[in-house]
């Protein structure tokens, strides 16, 4: 898949008079040893509606904390995060959907049933600011090859097969932003391929992307790469 790409610290085009995903001055100190250690020092980050961003960095650089700060996981000690020029914390929780390491499915549920379970919890009256819905349960786990899945129970799955349910749960309403964590660590040549085509399906729909990866193969289909380094973003 060829596509025009920049590694630019800020991306090539504004798509609207809020960037969809904004953090500015993140950063994030844990307490060890008795020792405060500054994980995050000011991190900046930009993601245009329709932008697929990619995020690498060496182990315990602090990109998992930066998902977790970016989707309201856990707070920054100093910065800010807003989606659409909102804060995060003000705005409808569907808005930012999330893939993590540490996958969530309900062992009680089916697949279809995970994947289902947000457009079931979400308010039935949720008017304007419920995001459009992108397709159907059926549709996202067959674009996932996991049709003949939807109604086993998590645990009669591969660890692989877990993680694309929870990716199809975090994508099936069409979300204005999407953080996914190592989205391919799992899975074989075949399954990453699939998975990658629906990440950048959902940024060519308008869905601003976020992925941390070691993947070569994520970076590939990227709009723009970036690297944390000492606690910041960096192009590359």
């Amino acid at each position: 898949m060829t596509l025009g790409r920049t590694d630019a610290a800020t991306p090539p085009r504004q798509r609207g008079e809020h960037p969809a995903l904004h953090a500015t001055g993140l950063r994030r100190r844990f307490a060890q040893a008795g020792q405060h250690t500054e994980v995050l020092s000011g991190a900046e980050l930009t993601v245009e509606a329709g932008e697929l961003v990619t995020i690498t960095g060496r182990s315990g650089s602090g990109k998992t904390t930066l998902l977790a700060l970016l989707s309201g996981f856990d707070a920054p000690d100093e910065g800010t995060v807003t989606y659409g020029g909102e804060p995060a914390d003000a705005v409808p929780w569907w808005v930012c959907a999330v893939l993590p390491q540490a996958l969530g499915l309900a062992a009680e549920l089916t697949c279809a049933e995970n994947v289902a379970l947000p457009r079931r919890l979400r308010p039935a009256t949720a008017g304007s600011a419920e995001p459009p819905e992108s397709r159907g349960v059926a549709e996202v786990l067959a674009d996932l090859g996991l049709a003949d899945l939807a109604d086993r129970y998590p645990a009669e799955l591969s660890f692989g097969q877990q993680q694309r349910v929870a990716l199809a749960r975090a994508v099936v309403d069409g979300p204005s932003v999407l953080l996914v964590d190592e989205p391919t660590a799992h899975l074989d040549a075949a399954a990453t391929g699939t998975v990658l085509a629906l990440l950048r399906r959902q940024a060519d729909e308008g869905t601003a992307v976020v992925a941390v990866t070691h993947d070569p193969a994520v970076r590939e289909v990227a709009d723009r790469r970036l690297r944390l380094d000492s606690g910041v973003l960096v192009p590359g």
